[in-house]
This record gives C-alpha cells, structure tokens and sequence, in this order.
C-alpha cells in the first residue's frame, strides 16, 4: 500500500494534536470495523474556528486525515467547514488508497460533530 508524501507526513508530524479542556464543540465518532476513533475539539469566535485540536486512536491515515482536517478548518467559519469533505480531505493529503478512504471519511465526520455539538450548546440545533 502506497502513501503520499503528504499522508507520510501528516502521520509522522501530526497538527494540533491535542484536546482544548473547554472546548466549545466535540465530535467524536469511530469505524468498530477497523478500531479507528477520532475526536475534534473546537474552539469558536465569530462563528470562526479560532482553535481545533483532535486526539485520534487508529492507523497511519486515520491520524493523517484528522490532521489534515483539522489544518483545512482552522480559521474557517462554520458553514464553510461543514463543507468540507471526505474527497476533499483524500485530495488535500495527495489521494489515499481505496481501502483507506473510510478514515477520512471519519475525520470530516468528526468535525461535523464538533460544529453540531456546538450548535447545539448554543440552542441553535434541538434534538
């Protein structure tokens, strides 16, 4: 299995890993298939993502992905990141393999999340 020099480098030096203790927004999701577990932390101004942090559990593109998405939202507005895309993500990293598409799938997945959960915090999302 062949990785971009992207991938390789998102997996080897991964950005803003971390968790933001109040955040304003958290997504997490998971594939029970292959074990991966991602969660987004994000910190909003200005309906801006002013900070983005994730902590992913999983392979070498499950935590290349969730960097890359987390670089591709940082300093985004909301809607613009809601946006943002499984292909787009895979495109931005230089293509993933086939099997490996469901990883960034999850790291685009986790930022939805993280934007719900803080729409939902400030009442703008009911159940």
């Amino acid at each position: 299995m062949m990785y971009s020099e992207k991938v390789l480098d998102h997996f080897r030096n991964p950005r803003n890993v971390g968790e933001i203790e109040d955040a304003d927004g958290v997504g997490t999701v998971g594939n029970p298939v292959c074990g991966d577990m991602m969660s987004i932390y994000i910190k909003v101004e200005d309906e801006k993502i002013a900070d983005i942090k994730f902590r992913t559990f999983g392979c070498g593109a499950a935590i290349a992905t969730t960097s890359m998405t987390t670089e591709l939202a940082k300093g985004m507005d909301l809607d613009e990141a809601m946006k943002i895309t499984r292909e787009k993500v895979a495109d931005e990293l230089d293509g993933l393999p086939p099997v490996k598409m469901h990883c960034s799938n999850l790291a685009a997945d986790a930022l939805h999340e993280a934007i719900k959960d803080y729409r939902k915090k400030k009442g703008e999302i009911m159940d």
